[in-house]
């Protein structure tokens, strides 16, 4: 069986003030993995939108919408569940749904609890633009989950769904009891690219995070600071305290650049490793936040396939390890971030 997220650009379409925002609802869909046959499919608003208001020039409504699910689904194979979190509603009304982490039956796609972190968050991008004519009355904040919930056994065998929030905020949830807040811990200050965006990592004892802290500019555009945003952390799984904190590394005088964390971060055993903006990859210990390693990837190299190619920021996913080997993406201009086009294989330098 393949669980396969579903969401929308119609948080950026839906700015447009002729655009009828909205009537996307996010989703999950089953497919069988030989065939591709569609198993079941369930939103995650499970009220279909439905016409509202008018916005000032007359374009008409609609509502609820939104809650995207933009990371992979997590699998509970001790309570055959999936474990999903979303992203804000899209207009009003907002929905109970949105900003929250959603539980499915595996076999049936059927809801079986629902969890909210932050209430009322009806955004679109144009809520942080010149013209707001379909930014939602008393708009929220844009905190999705952006990153897929990490299901962990502690030592103690209790169970424990740990995810991170654009809001900056780290939650701890119990699985076994319909998703109970176990405790919550503030890293970043958040916004509309993190606080905490991609993805956090985790053992037994820990989750590590990364922070971004990127902020808009009042006219909506984004401005990279070389010395503000970033820094990696470090939480106690047992009950949320910053155990481990690598402070923001500031860009000097390099041009697009920022000390922002956004990307997703990677973990083995003594080890997390974190991209950043900046276009350095940095592996820390985690017994002591020391520096094992760094590397530029922000350069020129001679490829494989002869294709000219350059490093730049890192964003989205983090690095892969497998068989003794780390493989990692660099060069992600979404953000005026430093473009590039280049995947990097590193492997195992022997003393």
């Amino acid at each position: 069986m393949l669980y396969v997220p579903v969401s929308s650009f119609e948080e950026a379409t839906g700015s447009q003030p002729t655009y009828q925002c909205c009537t996307f609802r996010g989703s999950v869909v089953a497919l069988d993995s030989a065939t591709g046959r569609q198993i079941w499919k369930t939103y995650t608003i499970p009220e279909a939108p439905h016409t509202t208001t008018q916005n000032v020039i007359g374009t008409q409504l609609y509502g609820p919408s939104g809650a995207a699910v933009w990371s992979a689904p997590t699998i509970d194979v001790e309570r055959q569940a999936l474990y999903v979190g979303t992203g804000n509603s899209y207009s009003n009304p907002p929905a109970e749904t949105s900003d929250a982490i959603l539980a499915f039956d595996l076999a049936s796609g059927r809801m079986l609890w629902h969890r909210q972190v932050t209430l009322k968050d009806s955004y679109v991008s144009a809520c942080y633009g010149a013209d707001q004519t379909n930014c939602p009355e008393d708009h929220g904040p844009d905190s999705d989950f952006g990153q897929s919930p990490i299901l962990v056994s502690l030592r103690s065998g209790q169970r424990v769904l740990v995810v991170g929030q654009k809001s900056g905020v780290v939650s701890a949830l119990d699985p076994d009891r319909e998703g109970n807040i176990l405790w919550q811990t503030p890293i970043g200050k958040g916004g509309p690219l993190g606080g905490i965006m991609w993805g956090s990592a985790a053992d037994k004892d820990r989750v590590y995070v990364a922070n971004s802290d990127l902020r808009f500019l009042p006219d909506g555009t984004m401005s990279l600071d070389p010395a503000a945003g970033g820094g990696l952390f470090a939480l106690d799984l047992s009950g949320g305290k910053i155990s481990m904190q690598v402070p923001p590394v500031p860009c000097g005088d390099r041009s697009q650049c920022s000390p922002a964390l956004s990307a997703a971060v990677t973990a083995i055993p003594g080890v997390v490793f974190s991209g950043g903006v900046s276009g350095y990859l940095r592996a820390y210990a985690t017994a002591d936040a020391r520096l094992l390693w760094e590397v530029d990837t922000a350069r020129d190299y001679p490829t494989v396939n002869g294709v000219s190619a350059h490093g730049g920021a890192m964003d989205g996913p983090g690095p892969t390890i497998v068989d003794g080997m780390l493989y990692v993406a660099s060069g992600y201009a979404q953000w005026n971030g430093l473009a590039g086009n280049v995947l990097l294989a590193f492997e195992v330098r022997n003393p």
